[in-house]
């Protein structure tokens, strides 16, 4: 059983976590849900289409502009209350590394931290347990927030997967996270290749053996782009033909742009 806010969700059963970018430069939308009007328009579309998981997040992936801790909490904290208040119900994930950042968001009403970094910040952890809110802990290869991979190499890129993120969800639970909501994240294109990130989606099987819930944010990522030779505009088909691989492997939340489709998928 993976519980996460008000919601409890069965062992296979798939779950949908749609992404709001609070960010005036991110890859995908170029900014368009950098307002609050679009951003909460995307959040009602999202959850009509069959999200139960939102994840806002307030600084892109990605280089860029340096965006401070309390320029990260102005785009978020205030949504996060607002969307609580709009949808008592849904999952409110946010996407952040930092600990200030999680604190203030939990107090607004979020149920689940999104470390995509992969414990950069061992405080993020400790909020989460405070809060007695659910944790994505993400293989990321060490690798600084905001930093693109150069060069990385691993002599078995899985089992540094599962070492990382067993060992970050396992140190969760040790301070107090609750066990029902700690998920695993392969961390696709986080201090990987796109030769990594495949083979992290071929043997996606060996994480989910582990028992813990697995998450993946494949959504119009480098990685596919590659693959196919495709921009980021035309990336949708490559997505949903790696959502379904890791579906049948057995992966349980899913982040993305496209709710319907990967809901169909």
């Amino acid at each position: 059983m993976l519980r996460l806010g008000r919601r409890e969700f069965a062992a296979h059963e798939p779950v949908i976590m749609a992404i709001v970018n609070r960010t005036p430069d991110s890859f995908y939308d170029q900014g368009a849900t950098f307002r609050d009007e679009p951003a909460l328009a995307r959040v009602e579309q999202a959850v009509a289409d069959g999200a139960a998981i939102i994840d806002i997040g307030g600084v892109k992936a990605g280089p860029g502009d340096e965006v401070s801790a309390e320029e990260e909490a102005r785009r978020t904290v205030g949504f996060v209350a607002e969307v609580r208040r709009r949808f008592p119900d849904v999952v409110i994930s946010v996407d952040t590394w930092r600990h200030e950042v999680g604190a203030a968001v939990c107090e607004a009403g979020a149920d689940l931290l999104n470390d995509a970094w992969g414990g950069v910040d061992p405080k993020l952890a400790e909020v989460a347990a405070r809060y007695g809110v659910g944790l994505v802990c993400t293989h990321a290869g060490g690798a600084e927030p905001r930093t693109r991979p150069h060069r990385v190499t691993y002599d078995d890129v899985v089992a540094e997967i599962l070492k990382v993120t067993v060992g970050l969800a396992e140190r969760a639970v040790a301070l107090g996270v609750p066990r029902e909501s700690v998920l695993i994240d392969p961390g696709h294109d986080f201090g990987k290749n796109t030769r990594h990130s495949l083979e992290a989606t071929r043997r996606l099987g060996e994480m989910v053996e582990t028992g813990w819930p697995v998450l993946v944010s494949l959504s119009n990522k480098d990685f596919v782009g590659e693959t196919l030779d495709r921009p980021v505009k035309e990336r949708v088909i490559g997505t949903l033909a790696t959502t379904a691989v890791s579906a049948w492997l057995g992966a349980q939340v899913y982040r993305v742009h496209e709710v319907a489709e990967t809901r169909q998928v």
